[in-house]
């Protein structure tokens, strides 16, 4: 299951003004220090997508990924998008400016 606040879904839909709406693909971003972190992009539906529906928009997400992830929780705080779910981060980095991980 994807949830989308109501501060999210508005965020959303003011990007989406004047342009046609295209599904949000919510993914795993592998990288960065605090390894690997859920992110969304527009995509296209494919047949291995569950699809969640807000506000007239399609949010998509790979059936395993969602499997593995549990619930996603997507919230808009400040100057940008919050997800969450059930994933454990992996590894990761002690400092990004350390130049060496799980040391």
């Amino acid at each position: 299951m994807i949830n989308v606040s109501k501060p999210a879904q508005e965020q959303v839909r003011m990007y989406f003004e004047g342009k046609e709406i295209a599904p949000i693909r919510i993914f795993l971003n592998s990288g960065g220090c605090g390894g690997p972190s859920l992110a969304m992009a527009l995509d296209e539906k494919k047949d291995t997508d569950d699809v969640f529906t807000f506000d007239d928009i399609e949010y998509v997400i790979d059936k395993d990924l969602l499997e593995k992830a549990g619930p996603v929780d997507i919230d808009f705080e400040g100057t940008g998008f919050r997800l969450e779910s059930g994933l454990k981060p992996t590894g990761g980095c002690t400092g990004c400016s350390g130049g060496t991980c799980g040391s």
